[in-house]
Order: C-alpha cells, then sequence, then structure tokens
C-alpha cells in the first residue's frame, strides 16, 4: 500500500465521511455488491472522481493489503482556493494572473505548466477535479519543483471558476485554434486568467463559451497544433511581457 492510498471498505467510506481529499476512488469491476454501490455512490455525490478497475489493478494500487474491491488515491499536495490566488496577487499589488487547465490528463503538461507559470509571474494555476490529471509524484518531478510553492487551485466546475473570476474584474482569455484574435495582437494586459485546454480535445465546450475572448497562436508550415504545455508557455509569457 502506498502512503497516499486508502484501501478498505470501511476505511473508505470513513475517508468520504470525513471530508478526505480523494484524487480518485477504484471500484472493483462488474461488482454487484451492495456495499461497493453505496461507496460508490457516496463518492460521486461528493465529487469524488469514480473509475471501475480489474482485480490485478487494485491488488497492485493496494500494495497487496486486503482492498476489499476499493481503493482510494489520496492527495498528498496541499492545494489552495481560488480566493488563496486572488489574495496572493493583491498580496503583491498586481493585477490577478492565473492559468487555468482545462481536460490535462498528461501529468507531464501539467508539470511543465506548474514550471512555467512560475517562471513567468502567473499567481496561480486552476485545474478540475473531474477530468485532468491532479499534482502526483510525475506532475512534482517534471515541474523541477515548482509544484512545491506554485498555488494550484482544484475546483469541481471551470465554468463556475470563471463567472467567479469575471465577477472579480478579471478577463477570461481561451487559447483556441479557431480564435479571431492573435496572441500577439490580443490584449492580455490587466487582470487576465488564460484558459489552456487539452492538445487532443481543447477545452470543453462549455468552458468555450464562458471566456470573454478565444486568441489562436500563429501557426505556419505543416504544424496544426502545439504541445499543451509549449501553447501555454507562449500565453504566459506573452502575458509577462506585455506587464
Amino acid at each position: 500500500m502506498s502512503e497516499n492510498s486508502i484501501i478498505g471498505r470501511n476505511p473508505v467510506l470513513e475517508a468520504i465521511k470525513a471530508g478526505r481529499t480523494i484524487d480518485k476512488l477504484y471500484i472493483r469491476q462488474g461488482s454487484p455488491e451492495p456495499m461497493l454501490t453505496k461507496i460508490a455512490g457516496m463518492a460521486r455525490r461528493a465529487g469524488i472522481p469514480v473509475a471501475e478497475a480489474d482485480r490485478r489493478r487494485l491488488d497492485t494500487l493496494a500494495g497487496g493489503g486486503n482492498h476489499q474491491g476499493v481503493v482510494a488515491i489520496t492527495s498528498l499536495y496541499g492545494y489552495v482556493s481560488v480566493e488563496d490566488i486572488l489574495a496572493k496577487a493583491e498580496a503583491a499589488g498586481e493585477a490577478p494572473f492565473l492559468v487555468l487547465c482545462d481536460r490535462i490528463c498528461d501529468p507531464h503538461n501539467l508539470g511543465a505548466i506548474l514550471r512555467t507559470a512560475s517562471a513567468a509571474g502567473a499567481h496561480g494555476v486552476v485545474i478540475s477535479k473531474h477530468d485532468g490529471v491532479g499534482v502526483n509524484a510525475t506532475v512534482d518531478k517534471v515541474s523541477a519543483g515548482a509544484a512545491s510553492f506554485m498555488p494550484v487551485a482544484r475546483v469541481g466546475s471551470l465554468p463556475a471558476v470563471i463567472e467567479k473570476l469575471k465577477e472579480n474584474g478579471i478577463w477570461v482569455t481561451g487559447a483556441d485554434g479557431a480564435g479571431d484574435q492573435s496572441l500577439f495582437e490580443a490584449d492580455l494586459t490587466g487582470p487576465v486568467a488564460i484558459v489552456v485546454g487539452s492538445e487532443g480535445e481543447g477545452m470543453s465546450r462549455l468552458v468555450r463559451e464562458k471566456c470573454d475572448f478565444l486568441v489562436r497562436i500563429p501557426m505556419r508550415g505543416q504544424t496544426e497544433s502545439l504541445n499543451a504545455s509549449v501553447a501555454a508557455a507562449l500565453f504566459m509569457y506573452e502575458v509577462m511581457r506585455r506587464r
């Protein structure tokens, strides 16, 4: 058993009841047992992602321990709130600068984004708990230590966060290949939040619709898109340059 897993039905059940931060819950694949169904239902109501796994996968996650068909993966990272990130900007006397990651599932991409966010002076990064990777050991390693001091908020709804940011006077700019404005022409001064979607699918429809602006990276040659972390880096450094 690893230091960030909870195994067994009662321990997992109590962890959910206590409001422990759980990154993901794994349930035995195809199991009709009422207790496992109950645990999965409680987890979903608490906003915890639930996935099915075969016995071999559960055995690996549990490190050979008696998992009874359920393993919860808890977070080793101390997430902050979006309000904490905004407070950091206010304390520094700076216009807020946030990076929102929509459906970034590759830990290498998230790690690189955290590293660049730190270098470019972003106040914090916001990720989704439902459809993206959390800050794990791989993310921490790729970030070259940036994960230790770059504030990261993990939220249930990115569209709701975008609405909150807009209410606080922050302009939300989505990185989109079909954007009407070029990165080098768009107004990225003042309070800004950059939204970066996954390389394969981009931003989700609702997140895309919530953005104030959609901005594209100028492309020449045969390449149609850039790696998500590279695209994020270009946007972040353009914001830094404008400042």
